[in-house]
């Protein structure tokens, strides 16, 4: 296990804390550790301090908190309520890019509203996870001049809160999205297209992640893509989109705190490689055991896998 690097510049993160019940080809985990913002915080502080502002019941189990602590994870906007924390139930078959939603009980994320602790209000990074937008927007009024600004959604909020989703991307400046949503959101079927589509709402930034395809980013006028890790055994992809917004905010967080220029294409590198061994076992079970040792021999075959030598023979 590795916890937060030091000099990373805090990350505020807001979402979902679960318990997931998931089967893939792979095997079954019930009632293991789950939700956007579990799985963003446990990659996101391999990089920096992450504060989680999230709502679990009375049944959420101490050893799980004790999981997020170990990660280094801020649990002081973590409420616990009365009644049953959220779960889902998820069912993956050979295609690791599709799930079947089994069962989805919200509990005690049904009232969910967020609140931040007064000092976290100056957080300079922040995530709004998949919540409902107008959530969104509600978490954005209170923090005071963060320095960036990143947002992910959902089909059901497109579908079903098109108006406030619109709202709330008028203040991000990184949308993090996969293929479908973005399509759906934007009504254009070209990725390119839609990505400028996106871009035309608000945020500067476009990440569309498109799964064991990888990642295309569009950035101002500047545009490019980058492949998964070949992972050769995926035991389960969920929160994979999530470990690749922790990756890639992680990173930008240390560029941050060092008053540097945002490099987007090696936080997207970041972002990749994260998800990488997130979907190598269920819940949070392999962020926990990976060491920076791993993380860096993985980084160094991703960039092998994406470099070649010069082409100027062909000229």
């Amino acid at each position: 296990m590795i916890g937060a690097a030091p000099g990373g510049a805090p990350i505020l993160v807001v979402g979902s804390v679960a318990y997931d019940t998931v089967r893939t080809p792979h095997g079954e985990a019930r009632e293991r550790l789950g939700g956007s913002a579990s799985h963003f915080s446990a990659a996101a502080a391999l990089f920096a301090p992450v504060r989680l502002v999230a709502v679990v019941g009375e049944d959420f189990a101490e050893e799980d908190l004790a999981t997020l602590r170990e990660r280094g994870v801020d649990l002081a906007g973590l409420e616990r309520r009365p009644g049953r924390t959220f779960r889902w139930a998820g069912a993956y078959g050979e295609d690791p890019n599709e799930a079947r939603t089994l069962r989805t009980e919200l509990n005690v994320f049904a009232d969910f509203d967020p609140r931040l602790p007064e000092p976290w209000r100056h957080t300079p990074v922040v995530f709004l996870a998949n919540i409902d937008p107008d959530l969104q927007r509600r978490v954005l009024e209170q923090v005071e001049r963060p320095k960036l600004v990143a947002a992910d959604t959902m089909d059901f909020w497109i579908r079903a809160k098109a108006r406030a989703l619109e709202r709330a991307l008028q203040g991000v400046d990184v949308l993090l999205i996969n293929e479908g949503e973005i399509r759906q959101l934007t009504g254009t079927r070209h990725l390119l297209d839609a990505a400028r589509a996106a871009q035309a709402l608000g945020p500067r930034t476009v990440v569309v992640k498109r799964g064991e395809y990888g990642a295309l980013v569009a950035s101002g006028e500047d545009v490019f893509a980058l492949p998964a890790f070949p992972v050769p055994r995926v035991v389960d992809p969920t929160g994979a989109g999530d470990a690749f917004a922790g990756g890639f905010l992680g990173y930008l967080a240390r560029q941050i705190a060092r008053d540097a220029a945002l490099d987007l294409r090696c936080a997207a590198v970041a972002g990749t490689v994260v998800a990488s061994f997130q979907v190598e076992d269920f819940s949070l079970d392999r962020l926990r055991r990976l060491t920076w040792e791993e993380l860096r021999e993985r980084l160094e075959a991703y960039r092998r896998l994406t470099s070649w030598e010069s082409l100027e023979e062909l000229a």
